[in-house]
């Protein structure tokens, strides 16, 4: 199987077959109609389960292989509480039930509080879920779907396809995130083979 055949294609070209591939998904399909009707306040189904199912599609691996949840950023900067969050968390996970994976919701206008805390280090105070996604260690995770005003499934990719496509792990130097990096590398080397993790 050819797993490379969309590498080095145009942004529009790519973008056409990643949205035809997480659409043609079952379980990404329907876990994007359960977040549209949640409506939460700039929404954005992130990372591990759009690439991890590209991957899938490409080498012939089944629905889900590899994939432990599915992250669901949102931003609501009008209650920064953990209790206001922690709601959310809370109406998220009856919304979800019976979803074959797991939904992790978190809301982006709160990061800079607690992951200092968490990774020992700053981070900006994000203004947009979008935004957040250009913080993640590594580029090719850097992914988000939603849908537009228009009905239709929009990709948020500030770095664009290419790395996925091509099966690269590219590290995002932006922050000091090198372990994590390296880390979520060894893990997706273990799954695919295929894949290469650019150096730190």
């Amino acid at each position: 199987m050819d797993h490379l055949r969309y590498a080095g294609l145009s942004f529009e070209e790519q973008r056409a077959a990643f949205l035809d591939i997480v659409a043609a998904d079952s379980l990404i399909a329907e876990t994007l109609a359960r977040v549209r009707q949640l409506d939460l306040p700039d929404w954005l189904v992130v990372s591990g389960a759009l690439y991890n199912s590209v991957w899938n599609r490409l080498t012939g691996k089944p629905s889900g292989y590899g994939i432990k949840d599915v992250d669901l950023f949102y931003f609501d900067d009008a209650n920064l509480s953990y209790e206001a969050e922690d709601a959310v968390i809370r109406l998220a996970a009856k919304h979800f039930e019976g979803l074959a994976l797991p939904v992790e919701v978190r809301n982006q206008a709160r990061v800079h509080l607690w992951y200092p805390i968490k990774f020992g280090q700053s981070c900006p105070r994000y203004t947009s879920s979008s935004e957040s996604v250009s913080y993640f260690a590594s580029k090719t995770h850097a992914v988000g779907v939603r849908f537009g005003s228009n009905g239709q499934l929009d990709v948020v990719a500030p770095f664009g396809l290419d790395d996925i496509f091509s099966f690269r792990i590219t590290p995002n130097r932006v922050m000091d995130n090198q372990g994590t990096h390296e880390a979520k590398g060894a893990r997706a080397r273990a799954n695919w083979p295929e894949i290469t993790v650019v150096p730190w």
